[in-house]
C-alpha cells in the first residue's frame, strides 16, 4: 500500500434515541468507496466495527425491511450515529478493522480473551554446543525458532523426546560454562555432556542438525541418514556408535508410531467451527512440520454472525491481524470462510510470504479438518450442558413462562419410526443439573396403525403417566410435546383422564423451514402461541431437551429395528451389499470387530471407499 487511509468523517446528526437517526438520509450521501464504518448509540459508546469493500451497499444492508436476523434488529436499533473511514482497499480496511476491535471491543463484535503470546522452542546459531531451550516472548536472539506450540506442555514434551533420542543439553549458559564434570543428565542418557568436550564438536552439531530435522518433520531422512551411519560404524567395527545409532532409530519409529495424526510435511493451523442455539465453539489445531502438536478451544462471544462462515471469517481475522501470531502457510477450515480472498491477501502480506485458506483438503490434511470439527461440536455440547449453564436457562424459562418458581423436572417425549415400522417413543427427563439420564425411557409402540404418531404419543404418555400416577416415579412440573398442536391434545387427553392437572404441557413446533431458533411453543393451558427470540436462553434450554428427546427416540428405534429384522447390523446400511459384507467380515473376522473398528480401519478394506466407510460406522455407532 503506498500511501495511508484518507480519513472521511461522515456523521448524522445524534438525537436523544436511535429511533431519531435518519438511516435514508444518511446513506444517500455515503461513498462507495472501501473502508470502515463504525457504529455508535446515542451515549457516544461505540456498538460495532466493521469493513466494507463498498461502504454504501455493506451500510444499507443494515436498514433493509426484511431478512435481518433478531441481533441485527437489536443493534440497528441503538444505532444513533455512523462514522466511516475510507481506506485504498479491503484488505487495508481489514487491517483497520482489526486495530479498533483490540482497541474498543465493541460489544457486537466477535471478541477473544486470549492474548498471550505462545511457546517456541529455540536452537541458537552462536556456540558450537548450543542448548534446545523452551521460549516465549519476543525473538531477540540468533537462531531457528520452532513453533507456535498450542501450550507449555506440549513444548516440554518435545524437548523430552530431543533429549532421549539425541542427547541434546538444555541447560542454562550459566550452568554449561561452570561444569567440571557430568551432571546427573549425562548420568541417566538424557546429554551427551559437551560441558566437558566428551562429544567433538561436529559429532554434536550432528545431533543438533538432526534434532532440527526431527522438528521440521523430516523423520524419513533422519532414519535413513541414520541407518547409513550405523552401517558404517559397523564394517568400521565401532559397535558401541553403531548400537547408539540404532537406539536412535528404534526411538524415532517409536515417536512416529504414537503420533495420531501425522503428514509428511506442512505447518497449518486447522480451524473447526460448531454453532448452534446460545453457544459457539472454535477449535484450533496446530500441525508443524506435518505433526499435530496439540490444540485450543474458544468459545468467543459473537453478536450478529449468523454462520459458521461468518464466525470463521471474523475469528481468523482477528486471531492473526488484531495480534502478534505467528501466521502459518496454511490455513485450514471445517467451512468455506466469507471474504477469503481479503483475508488471504492481509495475512500473506503481513507474513511476507503466501498464506492460504483451504476447505477443500484430502489425505492427513482432511484428518486433520475433521479431528478439528469433531472436538469442537463435543466442546460446545460440553459447554451447552455445562451445570451454570443450565441453571441459567432455567432462571429465563422460569421469566418467559411467569412461574412462581424453578422447575425442577421436566420431560420432553418424541416419536421415531421408519414408514411406521419398528415404532419407539422416548422420554427424556431434566432437572436443575441437566439430563437425568437413569430416569429416561424408550417405550415400544403395538397395535397402532403404522405411521400414526398421535395414536403413538398417546399410548406412550398413557404408560408413562399411569406409572407415575401409582406413584412409581415422580411427576414433572413441565411437560414437552415434540410436535403440534396433534400431539399436544394427545397430551392433554391423556393427563385429563388420570386427573393429573399440576404438569404445564407444552408444544414445541417447528417453523414452517424447520430451521433451529424459528420454534413455536404452544401452550396447551391457554391454547396460545409463543415464539421466542432465537437467542433466548429458555428457547436454548427447550430446544435442547427436544433435541436430545429425538436422538434418543432415534437410538430405541434403530436398536428395535435391527432386532425386529434379526439379521446382521450390516444389512441395511445404504451401498452395503453382500459382497462388501464379506470383504468386511473377510477384514475384521467379526460383526464385533468391525463395530469397534474407526471410520479409518473401516476404509483400509479394499472394496470400501472412504464415503462408504463413514456411512458404515454411522450407522453403527448412532449419536451418543
Amino acid at each position: 500500500m503506498t500511501e495511508a487511509p484518507n480519513t472521511e468523517q461522515q456523521k448524522a446528526t445524534s438525537q436523544d434515541d436511535a429511533i431519531s437517526f435518519d438511516s435514508k438520509a444518511y446513506l444517500s450521501r455515503l461513498t462507495r468507496r472501501p473502508g470502515i464504518y463504525q457504529m455508535y448509540n446515542s451515549a457516544g459508546e461505540i456498538l460495532y466495527v466493521g469493513k466494507a469493500k463498498n461502504l454504501k451497499n455493506r451500510v444499507s444492508s443494515y436498514f433493509r425491511t426484511t431478512g435481518l436476523n433478531i441481533k441485527t434488529q437489536a443493534l440497528v436499533s441503538r444505532i444513533a450515529d455512523i462514522q466511516v473511514t475510507v481506506t485504498n482497499s479491503e484488505t487495508e480496511a481489514l487491517l483497520l478493522e482489526q486495530n479498533l476491535i483490540k482497541q474498543n471491543r465493541p460489544p457486537y463484535n466477535i471478541l477473544l480473551r486470549d492474548d498471550k503470546s505462545y511457546p517456541y522452542i529455540f536452537v541458537s546459531s552462536e556456540q558450537e554446543y548450543p542448548a534446545v531451550r523452551f521460549h516465549r516472548g519476543a525473538k531477540r536472539h540468533k537462531g531457528r525458532y520452532f513453533g507456535p506450540f498450542p501450550s507449555s506442555g506440549a513444548v516440554r514434551e518435545s524437548l523430552a523426546i530431543l533429549q532421549k533420542i539425541f542427547r541434546i543439553r538444555q541447560c542454562e549458559e550459566s550452568f554449561f560454562k561452570n561444569r567440571s564434570r557430568p551432571c546427573l543428565q549425562y548420568q541417566i542418557k538424557r546429554c551427551s555432556a559437551p560441558c566437558v568436550g566428551l562429544p567433538s564438536v561436529d559429532s554434536y552439531q550432528a545431533d543438533i542438525r538432526h534434532a532440527m530435522m526431527f522438528l521440521e518433520g523430516k523423520n524419513k531422512a533422519i532414519n535413513t541418514e541414520l541407518a547409513e551411519r550405523m552401517d558404517q560404524a559397523s564394517r568400521e567395527l565401532n559397535f558401541e556408535d553403531a548400537a547408539t545409532y540404532r537406539d536412535q532409530i528404534t526411538s524415532l519409529q517409536q515417536i512416529q508410531e504414537q503420533q495420531y495424526v501425522s503428514g509428511s510435511s506442512g505447518d497449518a493451523d486447522v480451524f473447526g467451527c460448531a454453532l448452534k442455539p446460545g453457544g459457539v465453539c472454535v477449535h484450533m489445531l496446530f500441525v508443524r512440520a506435518g505433526r499435530v502438536l496439540g490444540s485450543k478451544v474458544y468459545h468467543p462471544k459473537v453478536s450478529i454472525e449468523e454462520s459458521e462462515s461468518d464466525v470463521l471469517a471474523a475469528f481468523i481475522a482477528q486471531w492473526y491481524l488484531g495480534s502478534g501470531r505467528e501466521i502459518p502457510e496454511s490455513i485450514i477450515t471445517s467451512f468455506a470462510v466469507e471474504d477469503k480472498e481479503c483475508i488471504e491477501q492481509a495475512l500473506t502480506d503481513k507474513r511476507g510470504k503466501k498464506t492460504v485458506i483451504v476447505n477443500r483438503v484430502r489425505g492427513e490434511k482432511a484428518g486433520w479438518q475433521r479431528l478439528a470439527q469433531t472436538n469442537a461440536e463435543q466442546s460446545l455440547q460440553s459447554h451447552l450442558a455445562s451445570k451454570q449453564n443450565t441453571y441459567n436457562r432455567y432462571l429465563a424459562l422460569q421469566d418467559v413462562l411467569q412461574l412462581e418458581n424453578i422447575p425442577q423436572r421436566m420431560e420432553c417425549f418424541d416419536i421415531s419410526h421408519s414408514s411406521g415400522e419398528a415404532t419407539v417413543a422416548s422420554c427424556v427427563v431434566f432437572d436443575r443439573n441437566g439430563p437425568l439420564k437413569t430416569d429416561y425411557r424408550h417405550f415400544n409402540i403395538e397395535d397402532i396403525t403404522a405411521g400414526d404418531d398421535y395414536a403413538a404419543m398417546h399410548q406412550a404418555l398413557t404408560r408413562r403417566y399411569t406409572r407415575l400416577k401409582k406413584g412409581e416415579g415422580k411427576l414433572p412440573d413441565i411437560l414437552l410435546i415434540d410436535g403440534g398442536k396433534g400431539q399436544v391434545s394427545q397430551a392433554v387427553d391423556v393427563l385429563s383422564s388420570l386427573q393429573i392437572d399440576e404438569v404445564l404441557i407444552i408444544g414445541v413446533a417447528k417453523g414452517s423451514d424447520r430451521k433451529a431458533g424459528l420454534e413455536t411453543l404452544i401452550m396447551a393451558d391457554t391454547g396460545k402461541e409463543v415464539t421466542l427470540r432465537n437467542d433466548s436462553a429458555a428457547l436454548h434450554l427447550i430446544q435442547y431437551i427436544r433435541d436430545e428427546a429425538h436422538r434418543f427416540a432415534i437410538t430405541g428405534h434403530r436398536a428395535r429395528r435391527g432386532k425386529a429384522r434379526k439379521k446382521s447390523s450390516l444389512e441395511g446400511i445404504p451401498g452395503v451389499g453382500a459382497k462388501r459384507r464379506r470383504e468386511l467380515l473377510r477384514h475384521f473376522g467379526s460383526v464385533q470387530s468391525v463395530e469397534k473398528a474407526s471410520v479409518e480401519e473401516i476404509a483400509k478394506v479394499s472394496t470400501i471407499s472412504r464415503k462408504i466407510a463413514e456411512d458404515i460406522y454411522a450407522e453403527l455407532h448412532p449419536d451418543p
